[in-house]
């Protein structure tokens, strides 16, 4: 499997996005089985939102050694939810362990192969999981500071749901955050910034995300800078 190198300061800064990520929480929650993989799990920041406490068993697996250290030295210190371990590699690692979910949130985009990628995590799904996919969306705001991070790409709905999994079922597919839509188009047209700063995503996070909550309802969930897939396995 490829994966994107990035140089990873992109996660302290959204790290300070909890409106965002309490956002996109809500939507997948009621999702989530008892046994967790969360893929790409980074530093964590994540995680807290998604383990409420209902889970058995959520394993964070992160491909870079330093960011899998980290967070192990996080669960240890009471930082992550009790359920929560940590382990590096990628899931062909993992020797066939299945899952009632496995979780992809901004990750799927830094994978090369994402198709071979997503079906492997099928193949590790017990019947009646479910397979969660968070990604950017809409290759046309491709911007450099998708290159920054290591991005190959940006999806929409037809590219998205074009990598379904043999016996998977598609259960949602929708957009999310249509105000940060604009955002990123102004990003992609004007300031072709590689990296937001902190303030901006403060900005973002504290500012349009409310805003996005209201206008997604208003929108059917047709529009938005990122996209959110479901697929249960049959």
């Amino acid at each position: 499997m490829t994966i994107q190198p990035y140089p990873g300061q992109e996660l302290e800064i959204f790290a300070q996005a909890l409106n965002w990520k309490a956002y996109f929480a809500a939507r997948i929650r009621r999702s989530l089985g008892s046994k967790v993989l969360e893929v790409g799990a980074g530093m964590g920041a994540v995680t807290p939102f998604l383990c409420d406490g209902n889970q058995d068993h959520w394993l964070c697996l992160e491909p870079d050694p330093q960011l899998a250290q980290a967070l192990a030295g996080r669960i240890a210190a009471g930082e992550l939810p009790p359920p929560c371990r940590a382990r590096p590699g990628t899931l062909a690692d993992l020797g066939g362990e299945r899952f009632d979910t496995i979780l992809y949130t901004d990750v799927l985009e830094h994978i090369g192969d994402d198709q071979a990628e997503l079906r492997r995590a099928s193949d590790s799904l017990f019947r009646g999981g479910r397979l969660i996919v968070l990604a950017p969306a809409h290759q046309g705001l491709f911007s450099p500071f998708d290159l920054a991070i290591g991005h190959f790409r940006r999806y929409d709905r037809q590219s998205l749901l074009a990598l379904t999994p043999d016996g998977c079922r598609v259960e949602q597919a929708l957009y999310l955050d249509s105000a940060g839509l604009l955002l990123s188009l102004a990003n992609r047209l004007l300031l072709r910034q590689t990296m937001p700063t902190l303030e901006q995503i403060l900005f973002w996070d504290r500012r349009v995300i409310p805003v996005s909550k209201a206008l997604d309802r208003l929108t059917g969930y047709r529009l938005g800078k990122s996209i959110l897939a479901i697929w249960k396995r049959m």
